[in-house]
């Protein structure tokens, strides 16, 4: 990947900073600038609401004396002397921490891979502007849509350029396009609301706004008529929209900073079944076009394809360096900057389709719940424990019956793993992805 000439002076910046932290007396360091550009235009019954646009460039050095550590932000025309001196003497006053350090250099990256993340395409304040009032447009025009939350589209770009005191030195960039809308159904207290959106990182690549608009509209007056149920145990299917919760719930309890701080429901169970046999579950930095692709984490390290799940089984943990120190291991590559500190995170985390349509595991239900949206807070990862107010449709008979809402669905996650059966119809469009799931003996608290 060729660097432009602005690409080039911030790893000319960063590799100065590196350099003036080894003179301050950093026993290592490195450097980092994490990139964001964006543009935004929101727009309301036919009307534009809003537009944005932002610029940031956020470096900061880290610099190690020994087995101490700190971290300084800096502008872009900081002065790296200055700004290392000052990181230096932080760190001499920091307390010690053994699983301090930078990545081992047999780790690093050695080539930066091309992942097909860049479009330079040039979306114009007028282009999304017109992508926002065609969604919102299509959606009204839904029978049945009375009113309008608004619509939006957005263009934008973020990267990452790194250097290190051991010698790395890379870059990498990803555009980002977006196009949503939110509308309401129905009149006075019947009224329901329901969206849709698109996000790629090719702008050839978005569902078109009337497509995203339809269903939106669709989605708002399929939830009218909305009743309660009654209380009590049943199986609970998770649209694929809500189902991407649950991933994302896996992969919070598989983080290795978690399972090293002891606050995870999953740090004992390294090789135990977690999941039925059915789920098997991957994170991939390196697909092409992938929401989450990178071809090195926040130190430099290339990472690698992780089966962290394979036929409910668990085999790793999400590992930066310091979290991977911890736990006596080796990091995978899964550091990612935040702010001024480096800890483990997922990057395209499935869980992978099985071999069921989501209309034959709905067929195979006699009474159940399949839910379309949750809300609330209420899941602990170190329990556990999962209570969510939920809406969706009553399924009767293997067939959906009616609309649902103001219901409770709980259980705990570990048994909710266990009783999971994953449908064939994972759309791999988002960073945390999940085919529409099946999970068995779930309480549903209604009337």
């Amino acid at each position: 990947m060729n660097a432009s000439h602005d690409d080039q002076s911030l790893l000319d910046r960063v590799g100065a900073l590196v350099e003036a932290a080894k003179r301050a007396g950093a026993d290592a360091a490195d450097a980092v600038v994490v990139r964001a550009r964006s543009s935004s235009v929101s727009v309301r019954f036919g009307k534009v609401e809003g537009t944005g646009a932002s610029e940031s460039d956020d470096m900061s050095l880290r610099v190690f004396v020994g087995r101490r550590v700190a971290s300084v932000s800096a502008t872009v025309g900081s002065d790296p002397a200055a700004l290392a001196e000052r990181a230096v003497a932080m760190a001499k006053a920091s307390p010690e921490d053994p699983y301090q350090g930078l990545a081992d250099p047999d780790r690093l990256a050695r080539e930066i891979a091309d992942l097909d993340l860049i479009d330079d395409t040039e979306v114009t304040a007028e282009r999304l502007k017109e992508d926002a009032l065609a969604a919102e447009e299509a959606a009204l025009a839904v029978p049945g849509v009375t009113n309008s939350s608004g619509a939006g589209a957005s263009a934008g770009s973020g990267g990452l350029v790194l250097a290190t005191s051991h010698g790395f030195v890379g870059q990498y960039r990803a555009t980002r396009f977006s196009r949503s809308v939110s509308v309401i159904a129905g009149e006075g207290t019947a009224m329901e609301r329901d969206w849709d959106y698109s996000s790629r990182l090719h702008f050839a690549d978005l569902d078109p706004p009337e497509k995203i608009g339809r269903t939106a509209g669709e989605r708002a007056v399929r939830r009218l008529g909305a009743r309660r149920v009654k209380t009590g145990v049943f199986p609970v299917v998770y649209d694929p929209r809500v189902a991407r919760g649950i991933a994302g719930h896996i992969a919070a309890a598989i983080n290795g900073a978690s399972v090293a701080r002891k606050t995870s429901f999953l740090r004992d169970m390294m090789g135990k079944q977690i999941a039925s046999a059915a789920v098997t579950v991957t994170d991939d930095p390196f697909r092409k076009r992938g929401q989450s692709s990178r071809p090195f984490d926040g130190e430099g390290v290339a990472g690698e394809r992780l089966t962290p799940v394979e036929k409910g089984v668990l085999t790793a943990w999400l590992l930066s360096t310091s979290s991977a120190r911890e736990l006596g291991l080796e990091t995978n590559g899964r550091g990612v900057r935040a702010s001024s500190s480096v800890n483990p995170s997922s990057t395209n985390f499935a869980i992978e389709p099985g071999e069921t349509s989501p209309e034959d595991l709905i067929s195979s239900i006699q009474s159940g719940f399949y839910v379309t949206e949750v809300f609330g807070q209420g899941v602990n990862l170190v329990t556990g424990e999962y209570s969510r107010g939920a809406s969706g449709f009553w399924i009767e008979n293997g067939a959906i019956a009616y609309p649902v809402s103001e219901v409770t669905i709980a259980s705990n996650l570990k048994e909710m793993f266990l009783r999971m059966t994953p449908a064939n119809d994972l759309d791999r469009n988002y960073g945390t992805a999940a085919p529409t799931l099946l999970i068995e003996g779930m309480t549903v608290a209604g009337e």
